[in-house]
C-alpha cells in the first residue's frame, strides 16, 4: 500500500501482486495492468497511511487512512489473500473518517500508530 499509494511506485506492481490478481472494488478495473494505470495517474493528493496489520494463514488485513482518495479522507480496511508471496486478491471497505471530537466515544477512528501498541 505504501508502494502504491505514498510512493506512487507503479512497478512495484509487478513484483508485488499476482499475474492472475483478482480485484474486489467496483470503483476499480480488474488486473494488474489496471492498478498500474491507477497508480501512474494518481493525484498528489492520495497518499496512504497504514497503521495495525493482521495477519492469518494467506490472509492480511490493513487498517488505515487514505486522503486524496475521496472529498474526505477516509478510514479503510484492506483485506487481501497471499498467493505465493504475492497479493492474489483484494477487497476493501471504506467510510468517511470523523474527528474523535465529533464521535459519540470520543475515540478517533485511525491512528497510525495503532499498531504498535502492546496490552
Amino acid at each position: 500500500m505504501t508502494s502504491l499509494f505514498q510512493r506512487r511506485d507503479a512497478a512495484s506492481v509487478e513484483r508485488l501482486y499476482a499475474p492472475a490478481y483478482i480485484q474486489h472494488n467496483p470503483g476499480i478495473p480488474q488486473g494488474r495492468d489496471a492498478l498500474k494505470a491507477l497508480v501512474a495517474n494518481l493525484s498528489r493528493d492520495v497518499y496512504y497511511a497504514p497503521g495495525l496489520m493482521v495477519a492469518e494463514g494467506n490472509f492480511v488485513a490493513i487498517h488505515g487512512r487514505i486522503r486524496g482518495w475521496a472529498d474526505v479522507p477516509q478510514v479503510v480496511v484492506d483485506l487481501f489473500r497471499i498467493e505465493g508471496g504475492k497479493l492474489a486478491e483484494h477487497w476493501d471497505v471504506l467510510q468517511n473518517d470523523v474527528p474523535a471530537t465529533a464521535t459519540i466515544g470520543g475515540a478517533s477512528m485511525f491512528d497510525p500508530d495503532e499498531g504498535s501498541r502492546q496490552p
